[in-house]
């Protein structure tokens, strides 16, 4: 059963080609209207059956090309990598290209991260992990550093004949294409993301049942799960008449231009072209069967489906089918596990996604458009916001993520779900009482 949901939404125009124009932008040159445009044209498609997404750095190049000769036969160019590669000392990575090896195959990790860096990352498995610390740490580069030493970790790296280069030049990629001007949906995001489905994987039940390639499909599911996210949602895209809309038909519009942008950058990089067509085109339905299940008006088909078999106690985790249903609904809870973080960590995240709601809101009003729920900075309250969001959303899955894996962790991610929809209640109580709907300084959203 879960297969057909994994695999029904999978495939959109499958055969036809599709215009790809870079990253998302406003134009209000009209005045009247908001036009959203994607600049530079590119058409794609993928040999696999389905059109991928180009990133917009090389704006007209057809990705057909890239597909005339075997991947493995283009050689990268040394110079777009030194370029990619910013943060490497020129020294280190001239002598790379030149075939000298350096004495720790994992120098292009080392050099990049100072000393209080490298010690959070041995604690990198600590649900109390503070993404926004070690973001300032890296200089930004949270995402780039946390998937590559995940990925070294769990000894991916070497199990799968990675090429180190290669899969920089992904991570480099994937973190340039998430929107820093988004206050939420950014590359920071994607890092908690990532750090969460860490944590997920290493629970024993998942730990001791999945397979090195289930963990690298999640992983990058995570780390790429929102990549080129405008910072507006799905019916903002579909009341503009957006061309990704049409594209998706209005169906988890988003979530799939997340994925076929995924692809994009999997096939730009040949991280995995060393690997045999099938490997390839499995990686690449398994990552849209999870970043499509993050599609959040989907989150009672999937919930639904997860109780029934907890009541059955039919999933058996040496079914692939079942474990790959399984990554899907820990990206579930890595993507929604704000509220599952200690009060502070929490609280941010708070501020910052109800910010981005507001600012979408600000534009559809300056465009007479329609405020979408939630986006209206004069009429909702975060707290109200937060409380809606965890009744109705996070504590119905977290308590069957609960069920399902029984640990100390879940019991930890409930905990704190409690407690922080009480701080958010006394808030609210706290407004009521004094009968002012303005929120303190402190804790207004700008």
């Amino acid at each position: 059963m879960h297969s057909f949901v994994c695999l029904q939404h999978l495939c959109v125009n499958c055969n036809c080609y599709s215009q790809r124009r870079g990253a998302i932008s406003y134009d209000s040159s009209d005045q009247t209207a908001l036009y959203i445009r994607m600049l530079g044209d590119v058409r794609v498609r993928s040999r696999a059956g389905f059109v991928s997404e180009r990133r917009g750095s090389h704006p007209y190049i057809d990705f057909r090309i890239l597909h005339s000769q075997s991947e493995t036969d283009v050689p990268l160019s040394a110079r777009n990598i030194r370029r990619l590669l910013s943060f490497q000392r020129y020294m280190r990575s001239s002598l790379f290209f030149r075939g000298i090896a350096a004495q720790n195959s994992l120098y292009i990790l080392d050099d990049d991260y100072n000393g209080q860096a490298k010690c959070m990352l041995e604690k990198v498995g600590n649900w109390n992990f503070d993404i926004f610390l070690f973001d300032r740490l890296t200089n930004g580069n949270s995402l780039v550093n946390l998937t590559f030493h995940l990925l070294n970790q769990h000894g991916l790296i070497e199990h799968f004949n990675l090429d180190m280069v290669k899969l920089r030049r992904f991570l480099v990629m994937v973190q340039e294409d998430y929107h820093s001007q988004n206050p939420y949906h950014n590359a920071v995001h994607a890092a908690d993301v990532t750090q969460a489905m860490y944590c997920y994987l290493r629970e024993h039940k998942l730990a001791k049942t999945f397979t090195q390639w289930d963990v690298l499909v999640g992983l990058i599911a995570a780390a790429t799960h929102d990549l080129d996210h405008p910072g507006v949602n799905q019916l903002f895209l579909i009341k503009t008449n957006h061309y990704l809309a049409s594209l998706y038909n209005n169906t988890s519009v988003l979530e799939n231009h997340h994925w076929r942008s995924a692809v994009g950058l999997l096939r730009e990089s040949g991280l995995f072209a060393h690997l045999p067509l099938q490997d390839r085109q499995q990686m690449e339905s398994q990552l849209g069967c999870l970043i499509l299940a993050t599609d959040i008006s989907r989150q009672n088909e999937y919930l639904s489906q997860f109780r029934i078999h907890l009541d059955k106690g039919d999933l058996h985790l040496d079914n692939a089918d079942h474990r790959l249903f399984i990554l899907q609904m820990a990206l579930k809870c890595a993507d929604i596990c704000n509220p599952c973080r200690t009060w502070e960590l929490s609280k941010q995240w708070s501020e910052k996604v109800t910010e981005e709601f507001f600012h979408q809101g600000d534009v559809e009003r300056k465009y007479r458009l329609d405020v979408s729920p939630l986006c209206d900075r004069h009429k909702e309250k975060i707290y109200d916001i937060q409380i809606g969001f965890i009744t109705y959303l996070v504590e119905p899955l977290f308590v069957e993520w609960a069920r399902f894996s029984n640990t100390r962790l879940s019991q930890t991610m409930l905990g704190h779900v409690g407690l922080n929809k009480a701080s958010w209640k006394g808030m609210q109580q706290e407004q009521s009482s004094s009968g002012d709907d303005t929120l303190p300084q402190k804790d207004r959203i700008p």
